[in-house]
């Protein structure tokens, strides 16, 4: 008999599991290849990152130029000192510290007595030289009378001696020499008489001047009393203008000393804001352009006004006249920035006049046009500063 050949042994787990699992052969022949790597997102951030700056930058270039702004400004007015004319004691004081105070309003008054008494001194003084300008009136017609008399006395010598020279020519011994010689005495004695009594009427003529009321010994007396009267009204001292009172720590029998301040008084008549810019902040910048501006005092309000002036120098360094310049050395790779002032006149200073405090520190941006981004970025910046006030 011949033999069947043998058939190919077939694994009999294998072909169970091909039978009972035919669903996991699909999904393993169905399956992707894996997905490539992600791409880093650093150069995508370095860009934008990048260009935020360049814009910022750029923004930061035009708008020194075009919107400049200053954080480096201050509220600035005028002050006076209430300084006494007269020296004298305090014996009212009608003011006092942070008071408002208006123009001609009595602040202090100093002792009236010696000053009543230097009123009446005058007076005196003013009768006292009067009778002696009539006395001296006396003087001159005496003076008068005796030069009338010593020119009468020339006259009758003249005659006299005309007489015995005309004898004398006549017939030269009808006189003796000694009658020849009394005679030419008398004239030259006549002579020094009269020219004595003229001296002495110029003299008391000069001594008084004018007899009338613009005689100057009475002018002044009458300006000793004038200058009496005015250190009396001197010693009531009032405001010189609208302000408030600062620096006030005297009190009643306090000496008042000629020149020595008794307060403070800051007026309210001219109050301005004082911007210290940047040197190239001034290229556009001109007289009239419009500001705004905040005040710590007063979080989220935004104030408007105009240039008035702008500085045209300030002190660089100390050099004496006729010597050498002093030459400063910065240490640094970047100089600090020259700064100059400007000064802005607020609008509306008699409405927020409350808020103006000087010495009060003030954000500042100037427009120098119809820049519509430019001026749009500058509004929110100083809208921005003036709620940080909140917090500063």
């Amino acid at each position: 008999m011949s033999k069947k050949p043998k058939e190919p042994e077939t694994n009999q787990e294998e072909i169970v599991t091909q039978i009972e699992s035919p669903e996991e052969n699909t999904v393993e022949t169905s399956k992707k290849p894996e997905d490539s790597p992600k791409k880093s997102p650093i150069k995508l951030i370095t860009i934008i990152v990048f260009l935020i700056s360049l814009l910022f930058f750029t923004w930061y270039i035009l708008s020194e130029r075009h919107t400049p702004y200053t954080d480096q400004a201050r509220i600035k007015g005028l002050i006076t000192p209430i300084v006494p004319r007269v020296s004298g004691n305090v014996t009212e004081i009608n003011t006092g510290l942070h008071k408002l105070i208006q123009k001609g309003d009595t602040l202090f008054q100093l002792d009236k007595t010696p000053f009543l008494i230097a009123i009446a001194k005058a007076e005196a003084n003013i009768e006292n030289t009067t009778q002696s300008v009539s006395a001296s009136g006396s003087t001159v017609k005496s003076a008068k009378g005796k030069l009338g008399v010593a020119q009468a006395q020339l006259e009758r010598a003249e005659r006299n001696w005309k007489r015995v020279e005309k004898v004398m020519k006549e017939n030269s011994g009808a006189l003796s020499a000694n009658d020849v010689d009394q005679a030419e005495t008398s004239y030259l004695q006549a002579i020094e008489q009269v020219a004595s009594a003229e001296a002495n009427l110029e003299r008391s003529r000069q001594s008084l001047g004018d007899s009338g009321p613009d005689n100057p010994k009475i002018r002044a007396a009458r300006n000793d009393l004038e200058q009496a009267k005015l250190n009396l009204e001197f010693a009531t001292i009032v405001a010189p203008t609208n302000g408030v009172i600062e620096s006030f720590n005297i009190d009643l029998g306090y000496y008042a000393a000629t020149g020595q301040p008794l307060a403070t008084l800051i007026s309210s008549s001219d109050i301005w804001i004082q911007a210290d810019m940047k040197e190239n902040n001034l290229s556009l910048i001109e007289v009239g352009d419009s500001v705004k501006f905040t005040f710590d005092i007063a979080p989220g309000k935004i104030f408007e006004g105009k240039i008035r002036s702008m500085g045209f120098g300030v002190s660089a360094d100390e050099t004496n006249k006729g010597g050498l310049p002093t030459i400063s050395s910065k240490s640094g790779w970047l100089r600090d920035p020259q700064r100059f002032p400007i000064i802005i006149d607020v609008k509306s200073a008699h409405e927020i006049s409350k808020l103006l405090r000087l010495g009060g520190q003030v954000d500042v941006v100037v427009y120098t046009g119809d820049h519509t981004l430019l001026n749009a970025l500058a509004n929110f910046r100083i809208s921005l500063n003036s709620w940080l006030s909140y917090v500063r």
